[in-house]
């Protein structure tokens, strides 16, 4: 497994779509200002993240993201998994045995980290998150298509109810 700016930013970003994937999808812009990560390059992640099925998209106005699956089922290791690539092979055949030893001892680390990361969960750091005391503010959308009714204007019972009414009133008083 492979440990690198690629994969915290993925996890950084799949956070902040698990905290605010209530308020509906999260648009990309947005985690993007908030985390000060690159649009193209969360755009390259969330690629590879919706691939294996750890997100979905939301075209049109008010799209955005949301996450695949519950909080409790994605890993710290899905997350790094899907946006890292494949490591080329260390093992060479032809390597000393001193080479061998040290790379058993890699393969070792790299289990170890393996099995911790697939122990953390989205909601154990969403949770952390939280206790920490994270902002999250929620904004409106944005109005979009259909438009709201205009309220309509206060009924007086006391005035006149027609244009002519409206006339009459304006010679009585003259």
């Amino acid at each position: 497994m492979r440990l690198s700016t690629k994969g915290r930013f993925a996890l950084t970003a799949m956070i902040d779509v698990a905290l605010r994937e209530k308020f509906g999808p999260v648009p990309l812009n947005e985690i993007a200002q908030r985390q000060h990560i690159s649009l193209s390059y969360l755009e390259q992640l969330f690629s590879k993240l919706r691939m294996q099925g750890l997100v979905t998209s939301i075209r049109g106005p008010g799209g955005g993201y949301s996450l695949g699956s519950q909080t409790d089922v994605i890993t710290v290791a899905d997350i790094i998994c899907a946006v890292e690539d494949d490591p080329p092979s260390t093992k060479q055949a032809d390597a000393s045995p001193v080479q061998h030893m040290t790379q058993d001892l890699w393969d070792a680390m790299n289990a170890k980290v393996l099995k911790f990361t697939q122990s953390v969960t989205l909601k154990s750091l969403v949770l952390d998150q939280l206790a920490q005391g994270v902002e999250l503010a929620h904004k409106s959308p944005p109005n979009r298509g259909v438009f709201k009714q205009p309220l309509p204007a206060a009924f007086h019972p006391q005035g006149p109810n027609s244009v002519f009414a409206l006339g009459q009133t304006f010679r009585a008083q003259v």
